[in-house]
């Protein structure tokens, strides 16, 4: 029901966008407000969800909800609008890069005929484009331009946000994703090109009631939730553990160890971690993830997944992530997945370098929340 209503704000949001003279840098309180259409759209579109939501989330501009759609456990995107009027389109709100890029009709490569493609000229208030970009991610990568155009993700609007276009996107990786692009929330220390992230734009504009943005990722479809510039109580419970940002170019944090019944198993003197959306898994380096999976009874499998018996769930151990003093303890049935009836897999994999990348095997299990005002990384247990 959440969802549902959520995405009925959105689209009663964008129909007045188009229906309106957009100005840029202008918000999207003070065009409503212009035009004597901001009150009668806060009433008629507030989150009525509750009370509970009524009263902590009334300004529908300052703390937004963009909900994710969950696929396989494997992908968690949303929606997004580019353009006037506005072209839409499916990203991954990932934690760890700070580009926002979409497939343009620029693009011939076999993934961009499978998703929406941007056209920038059937867009009003679209310049540029400016210069080329060129983007390598763990897996995939992306060649294309940047140009300059509104942004809508839920009631957030940047009316000069910075994108790629892509012109290439080579390989296989992106031709079955169910997502077009990715808009990236890491630091700007991090972008490809040094364009200004999104969520830099929205806090750079007073779009946002804080400085901060919080992620809630269910295992079913529907559920997960990203929520820019507000703490939602409904997706934890207890108390809100705050870790400092040890580098700000990923969400960076130190990681104390990984400990399997009392025993440091991995990271046994400390280590760095990255809090990342965009990466399924839980990432860590061979040496360690070998001595993991070893514990947890997985034995390799095919196309590099590591093998574990459903049934041996129950008298497997938990593997605890000690991080800033405090236990993240992970259950069996947390960081396996089920693949086919009897088989499971594990949910650890070997990252390239020192990094440890908690990925959204952990974010399920831990409401995170991500604050730019204080540089640090927020950690909760979902419920």
């Amino acid at each position: 029901m959440k969802s549902f209503l959520i995405l009925f704000t959105i689209i009663a949001l964008s129909e007045c966008i188009t229906k309106l003279p957009l100005q840029r840098g202008k918000k999207l309180r003070d065009i409503l407000k212009d035009e004597n259409l901001l009150e009668s759209v806060l009433q008629k579109h507030k989150y009525d969800i509750g009370t509970k939501y009524h009263t902590q989330f009334s300004n529908a501009v300052e703390v937004a909800n963009e909900p994710l759609l969950n696929f396989l456990d494997t992908e968690y995107y949303g929606t997004i609008y580019i353009g006037t009027p506005p072209q839409k389109f499916t990203v991954v709100f990932d934690t760890g890069s700070s580009n926002l890029w979409v497939p343009s009709i620029y693009c011939s490569s076999t993934a961009c005929q499978y998703h929406q493609r941007f056209n920038p000229k059937k867009s009003s208030t679209f310049q540029g484009p400016e210069h080329s970009i060129s983007i390598r991610y763990g897996t995939g990568s992306m060649n294309g331009i940047v140009g300059y155009d509104t942004v809508m993700v839920s009631s957030l609007v940047d009316t000069n946000q910075p994108f790629g276009m892509s012109t290439t996107e080579p390989g296989m990786i992106f031709v079955y994703a169910k997502f077009d692009g990715i808009l990236g929330l890491a630091y700007p220390s991090i972008s490809a090109d040094g364009s200004t992230p999104f969520f830099d734009n929205v806090m750079n504009e007073g779009l946002v009631q804080q400085d901060l943005f919080s992620v809630y990722m269910s295992r079913d479809t529907h559920g997960s939730v990203v929520t820019f510039g507000g703490i939602d109580q409904s997706y934890y419970t207890g108390p809100i553990n705050w870790i400092p940002v040890t580098q700000q170019t990923y969400w960076q944090i130190a990681l104390d160890s990984v400990q399997v019944n009392g025993q440091k198993i991995a990271c046994k003197h400390g280590c760095q971690a990255i809090v990342d959306t965009g990466t399924s898994l839980l990432a860590g380096p061979p040496t360690d993830i070998s001595r993991i999976q070893n514990i947890i009874g997985a034995t390799q499998g095919s196309y590099g997944e590591y093998d574990i018996n459903c049934s041996n769930l129950p008298y497997m151990p938990e593997v605890v992530f000690v991080i800033n003093g405090v236990h993240y303890p992970l259950t069996p049935s947390a960081y396996t997945n089920q693949q086919s009836q009897g088989t499971c897999t594990s949910g650890f994999q070997n990252t390239s370098g020192d990094l440890w990348i908690l990925g959204d095997v952990f974010i399920r299990q831990y409401y995170s929340i991500f604050d730019r005002q204080n540089n640090q990384v927020g950690l909760a247990k979902a419920v």
